[in-house]
């Protein structure tokens, strides 16, 4: 089954922002877009009755989808205007699409198609790729030779999925993929004698750290021969490290662990700080 990208829709500026970036890259991946907006009837005597609201709401989506069908008439776009609530559309949206793509408003929060929590429970729970897409994107970023930055830590199966979200984005556009790799002195009780004979053999830490990038990026750079990667092992937070790169780059790929906590759906801390301030697109690759 081809699945589509997804884009959410409610009007906003970020909203249509992340509707052309979807619209964009199923272009460049040949496939095809869902259009999706969630709506609420409004039941009140001042207010219309539910098939007119109805109306005006797909009426509204339609005009989206025409302004995105005129720049791509090669694109095959479907609508759903599913009424409920916006974390339980997009969530069943988001686990038949290839990624899901919202508007984000700002810096300090999630918001734009979604508000506060409810974008952040979406993010934490979908199994698929989220992007978050500012209103001020546009397409002159991913013409500019700007890299796709990706995060990559531990062992290299923890940054799988993200690694290879980045390296197919990078390949559809001709893009380098710049890995980051972030690390921080642990303390003394933290070492075995097995990591010292490790760190040892490397010839410390910094040098083992490239070599950890290095070993993680190697089945990627197998795989996509054609796309250049720059590396990048730098003493720091993961997120500052991230951000500190952000400017040279038209999109940003962090993961997320895949899994409920026992207080309930986390986004993790470095997710969380890359969507508070990068300014380019952002996408949360989940992995178990």
């Amino acid at each position: 089954m081809t699945r589509p990208i997804t884009a959410g829709v409610d009007g906003t500026e970020e909203s249509l922002a992340a509707l052309d970036w979807a619209a964009r890259e199923a272009v460049r991946r040949g496939l095809p877009l869902c259009v999706v907006h969630a709506w609420r009837y409004a039941e009140s005597p001042a207010t219309a009755d539910r098939d007119t609201q109805y109306g005006w709401v797909s009426e509204g989506v339609a005009e989206a989808v025409r302004k995105v069908s005129a720049l791509h008439p090669e694109l095959e776009v479907s609508v759903d205007v599913a009424e409920g609530q916006a974390a339980q559309a997009l969530a069943g949206a988001a686990a038949r699409a290839e990624m899901l793509v919202l508007g984000s408003r700002g810096h300090g929060r999630v918001m734009g198609f979604l508000l506060g929590s409810v974008g952040q429970q979406v993010i934490a729970e979908t199994t698929r790729p989220v992007v978050l897409v500012r209103a001020e994107d546009r397409p002159a970023a991913e013409a500019a030779g700007r890299d796709v930055v990706v995060g990559q830590h531990g062992e290299p199966e923890d940054s799988a999925e993200a690694l290879r979200f980045a390296f197919e984005t990078a390949a559809a556009r001709g893009a380098t993929v710049r890995a980051v790799r972030a690390w921080t002195l642990p303390p003394v009780f933290a070492y075995s004698p097995g990591s010292l004979k490790l760190l040892d053999d490397a010839g410390g830490l910094e040098p083992y750290e490239r070599q950890a990038l290095a070993e993680a990026l190697r089945p990627w750079r197998e795989r996509f021969p054609d796309v250049s990667v720059a590396e990048h092992v730098e003493m720091g937070s993961a997120a500052q490290v991230l951000l500190s790169v952000a400017g040279h780059a038209q999109l940003m790929v962090v993961g997320r662990r895949a899994h409920r906590t026992a207080v309930g759906a986390r986004i993790g801390s470095v997710a969380h700080g890359v969507l508070h301030h990068a300014e380019c697109p952002v996408a949360v690759v989940p992995h178990e």
